[in-house]
């Protein structure tokens, strides 16, 4: 087939199909737009390959079987975004709701007398293991970066990190509902 004739036989192609594809594309995508992307990806295609493509039998059932896919594919799509949407606002909504319940359970009458909260502190801070309270207090209450204890301690930052981790899961555990209110105050 010569040039001038795949052309021709492109654009009546093209002209004969591409309205009854992207309507048929709107039925399940159902944005405009998009089934109109989707049949000018199909028709983008065609045209690449035209040397092959235009010389099928079935044209007409080519078309609509890749409208059929292009559709599927888009929809699966946005089926994985919608569900990763709604994990997200899952886990917000949980959030807020956490936030809510810490919030009115929260008891600020211990911060009236400074040396309660300090009191609540240490008695925490002394149930810590001794290397862990001393990397938590070398990091929090001395302000030393995580580099600066590894190397006085001679260990790793990762074994620091660590450190401050189990720190943190056992001042959550043992200041419970203060553990937020006593961080701000004591270290920020």
């Amino acid at each position: 087939m010569k040039k001038n004739d795949q052309v021709t036989t492109f654009e009546e192609i093209y002209l004969a199909y591409f309205s009854k594809m992207k309507h048929f594309a709107k039925v399940y995508v159902l944005s405009e737009e998009e089934a109109e992307n989707i049949v000018q990806d199909i028709f983008t295609e065609l045209w690449e390959k035209r040397d092959v493509r235009l010389e099928y039998t079935n044209l007409a059932a080519y078309l609509f079987v890749s409208t059929k896919n292009k559709c599927l594919n888009y929809l699966r799509h946005q089926a994985m975004r919608q569900e990763s949407a709604d994990k997200i606002q899952e886990e917000y909504r949980l959030t807020l709701q956490t936030g809510i319940n810490s919030l009115e359970v929260l008891d600020l009458d211990f911060l009236s007398d400074p040396n309660n909260v300090k009191e609540k502190l240490n008695a925490a801070l002394d149930l810590l293991p001794e290397r862990c309270r001393q990397i938590f207090v070398m990091s929090k209450i001395k302000n030393k970066k995580q580099k600066e204890i590894a190397e006085e301690l001679q260990i790793s930052i990762h074994t620091v990190e660590t450190q401050m981790g189990i720190a943190y899961l056992h001042l959550r555990k043992e200041l419970k509902r203060y553990f937020t209110l006593i961080l701000v105050i004591c270290f920020y």
